[in-house]
């Protein structure tokens, strides 16, 4: 039978290791617990990245085209469409 989990080796400096020994005990988990959770908190800091970028590339655009509304977004939209159509 295989297992469900992969072992990762990582090196630590000691005093990283003596601190997330301590956290681990703190928080009553394992390291791998620890390190699960550390990953997992890592990941939503990157979707949230993510989504600051795209907010903000949508501000630029918005400014740069003078877009203040849906409507204004449903307009560019009808009008692509329509120019595609033409082709």
């Amino acid at each position: 039978m295989s297992r469900i989990t992969k072992t990762v080796t990582i090196s630590l400096p000691p005093q990283i290791y003596k601190e997330i020994e301590e956290m681990a005990k703190l928080e009553q988990k394992t390291k791998s617990e620890l390190f699960r959770d550390m990953i997992r908190v890592y990941e939503d800091f990157l979707h949230e990245q993510r989504w600051r970028r795209l907010r903000k590339m949508g501000r630029e655009i918005s400014k740069k085209f003078d877009i203040t509304s849906e409507e204004d977004v449903e307009k560019i939209v009808h009008d692509f469409r329509q120019t595609q159509r033409q082709k």
